[in-house]
């Protein structure tokens, strides 16, 4: 089952997109939702520096940025949705 819904077309409705019931998905599958349009920004100290580092959803790390704005620009410029870590 492909849980991305933007990707989808109902048949009925053709170029509406297909709603999904998300209490229906395993929990792969509600672990796997929205995975690759969203990343995480972290206040890290790297080398005695403060700086943030860019997160996936999964937690691997993406890359390290020298302040918050530029870490939500990074990731609004690869057409992601950032999101705060405290």
């Amino acid at each position: 089952m492909n849980i991305d819904s933007t990707d989808q077309v109902n048949e009925t409705n053709q170029g509406a997109p297909v709603m999904v019931d998300v209490r229906q998905l395993s929990p792969e599958q509600f672990a796997q939702l929205g995975l690759a349009k969203l990343a995480y920004v972290k206040p890290v100290m790297v080398n005695g520096a403060a700086g943030f580092a860019i997160h996936a959803a999964d937690g691997t790390p993406m890359a390290l940025a020298p302040d918050r704005d530029v870490a939500i620009a990074a990731i609004v410029q690869h057409e992601m949705l950032p999101a705060m870590v405290h």
